[in-house]
């Protein structure tokens, strides 16, 4: 069955006992399309995934993949349509080799010993372990494990692929070759949902990103439009001149005229106004023409946004 959406969520929630883990996620992602899910630990990143595949149970809401609604313990069909790569341990067999290992889950997949041998050695031709197949999986690198572990997940040909902090413990080569991989696996077909904790990882890699915080979807959209959203556009600001409150706010809006807007946000006889940024404007041009015009700036204070919060717990500061 061919959809346009590979991937679709509908009000899907999630508690544990007392704990709201996900809360009424809606998402549609379209076929082919590398999405990433970004957000800081304990998000609810990995119960979303374990949701999708089937393993978790939704508290309520649909996920739908490939027009197909999933529920724990789907038909072994709509299993093989989704691709799983844990961010926990790889639990290969280290002492086969990666192409034993493959031959195994293969054949555990259900696949014919023939299709089984022909689909694993393209596989490991495709993520780069052609020479590495006959050699135990014990001496292979974190880095050769994972690039197994995506390979072991696409063994059924999956419509979807779903990869959790698939980065997580490689060193920037070693990350930048995964990447590079499930951008060709993204570019042949397979939708992709990818969950990481680091912006910067996602950026000129991604097509659309969703922002996950306390469970719920703060943004979806492109990169370049998140990152945009998260740039203060929005300050409170306090004047202090010789002239009149309202001659204040009437001067201060004409020099700011193109660059921001300047509202009055406090008491009738405050001079604290929001200062709204028009969009490509820094907040110091516009401090800089109100002092200029001999409007004082007594206090300038960011407005922040809730993904503006989450970005600064993302980043390990406090929000």
């Amino acid at each position: 069955m061919v959809t346009e959406h590979a991937l679709v969520l509908a009000g899907l929630h999630r508690w544990f006992d007392d704990h709201h883990v996900l809360n009424g996620l809606e998402l549609e992602v379209p076929r082919g399309e590398l999405h990433a899910i970004l957000g800081p630990n304990g998000a609810g990143k990995t119960t979303l995934l374990r949701i999708i595949s089937g393993i978790t149970e939704p508290s309520s809401g649909l996920v739908t993949v490939d027009g197909v609604t999933t529920r724990p313990g789907s038909d072994r069909n709509l299993r093989r349509e989704i691709g799983l790569i844990a961010a926990s341990a790889n639990s290969f067999y280290m002492r086969l080799s990666g192409l034993e290992n493959l031959l195994f889950f293969g054949r555990l997949q259900g696949m014919a010993k023939r299709h089984a041998v022909e689909r694993s050695r393209e596989l490991l031709e495709r993520v780069g372990l052609t020479e590495a197949m006959d050699r135990r999986v014990g001496h292979y690198s974190t880095g050769m494990q994972r690039r197994l572990t995506v390979a072991r997940a696409l063994l059924t040909e999956p419509v979807l692929l779903l990869a959790d902090e698939t980065t997580a413990g490689l060193d920037p080569a070693g990350a930048r070759s995964v990447r590079a991989l499930f951008t060709s696996i993204a570019g042949a077909g397979t939708t992709v949902l990818w969950t990481t904790q680091r912006i910067d990882e996602i950026r000129g890699f991604a097509d659309r990103v969703s922002f996950l915080h306390d469970g719920r979807f703060l943004f979806t959209g492109t990169v370049p439009e998140m990152v945009a959203l998260a740039r203060p556009k929005r300050y409170i600001v306090e004047l202090q001149s010789d002239e009149a409150l309202d001659s204040v706010a009437s001067h201060g809006g004409a020099v700011l005229e193109g660059v921001a807007e300047l509202e009055s946000v406090g008491v009738a006889s405050s001079r604290v106004f929001a200062l709204t940024l028009e969009p490509e404007e820094m907040i110091g041009s516009a401090l800089v023409r109100l002092s200029g015009a001999g409007i004082q700036v007594v206090s300038c204070t960011e407005e922040r946004s809730p993904i503006d919060e989450a970005f600064t717990r993302l980043s390990g500061g406090v929000a």
